[in-house]
């Protein structure tokens, strides 16, 4: 499974009504060469890292919507979505929606939410952790009984649906997969473990990442769930070049905070990169649009998905 992750709505030659005519290239270019999700942040402000907060950002389901209509294959999500944004119902019925708009292409990803500056400048209520841990508990609970049942009902701590109709039902039968992202290993884990489809983990050390790995292999047993029914998904933090030159010229572009987290390689020592991951079981990789700017640098990490396709697992 490749993803192609579009946090970045910043082009420097396209503005006001054209950013949007760049979305859909980029979002049309992926699905050309053979990605297999296309995601969008679930922000209101641009996050550091990518950019100065002040920089542009698309409300996630409205352009995921916009997307749908624009595109026939790929699966569409966020990267993921906040619990605490969105009254869970009405997540349930926004992403069922997408499955309607997209013909059956509409992935919920959801994680506990972090960044409290956009929460705070929005009035949304931003609680401690722990909390919001609970609440993402609930609201994929939520989701998944709207995504199934005619009227749901569900009494929590903090969210509660009675008799709550969903129609039209989703597309897809059962509803939409479920992506949790992050790591925790006490609390975010284990809701993985009990209610995701797919897990996705924005990088990290292959080492770590593997006994992360065997913490959620214990909480898929303390649950009964098989943890090979879950698709293990990681950020690749890999630029696709076409030579060892333009790599070096492309990371001495990229600010010294990301720089560290990245690897310049071309298509074929980007397979020899990932293979290891794929080794050890994971499933999935991403790629991004700030690493893959244009068209033609989408069409190169093409070359990369063909050769590791046949290895990586994807998602029906």
């Amino acid at each position: 499974m490749f993803g192609f992750h579009m946090p970045n709505f910043t082009f420097a030659d396209a503005r006001g009504p054209a950013l949007f005519d760049r979305v859909v290239e980029q979002a049309k270019a992926a699905e050309a060469a053979g990605f297999d999700l296309v995601t969008v942040m679930d922000h209101f402000y641009q996050i550091g890292g990518i950019g100065p907060e002040t920089d542009p950002m698309l409300e996630a389901y409205t352009t995921l919507g916009a997307i749908a209509r624009e595109t026939t294959r790929v699966k569409l999500s966020t990267l993921v979505t906040g619990v605490v944004y969105r009254n869970p119902a009405v997540l349930a019925k926004q992403v069922t929606t997408l499955d309607v708009v997209s013909n059956g292409r509409a992935m919920l990803g959801i994680g506990a939410a972090w960044n409290e500056s956009e929460s705070r400048g929005y009035g949304i209520e931003f609680p401690p952790i722990a909390e919001r841990m609970e609440r993402l508990e609930e609201a994929v609970t939520i989701a998944k009984l709207m995504f199934t049942e005619e009227r749901a009902s569900f009494q929590g701590k903090h969210y509660s649906v009675e008799n709550a109709l969903n129609s039209p039902r989703p597309i897809q039968p059962g509803g939409p997969k479920i992506l949790i992202g992050g790591g925790g290993e006490k609390k975010t884990l284990r809701i993985l473990a009990k209610h995701g489809d797919i897990g996705h983990w924005f990088g990290g050390d292959l080492e770590d990442l593997k006994r992360k790995k065997r913490v959620f292999e214990e909480h898929c047993s303390a649950v009964g769930r098989d943890p090979s029914q879950v698709v293990l998904t990681l950020g690749a933090g890999i630029l696709i070049v076409e030579s060892e030159r333009e790599g070096k010229a492309l990371l001495e572009r990229i600010p010294e905070q990301r720089r560290a987290s990245m690897r310049a390689v071309t298509p074929e020592q980007g397979a020899d990169f990932l293979q290891p991951y794929v080794d050890a079981g994971f499933g999935g990789f991403t790629l991004n649009n700030p690493t893959l700017p244009t068209p033609e640098a989408i069409t190169r990490a093409g070359e990369l998905i063909k050769l590791m396709k046949p290895k990586a697992a994807r998602v029906a």
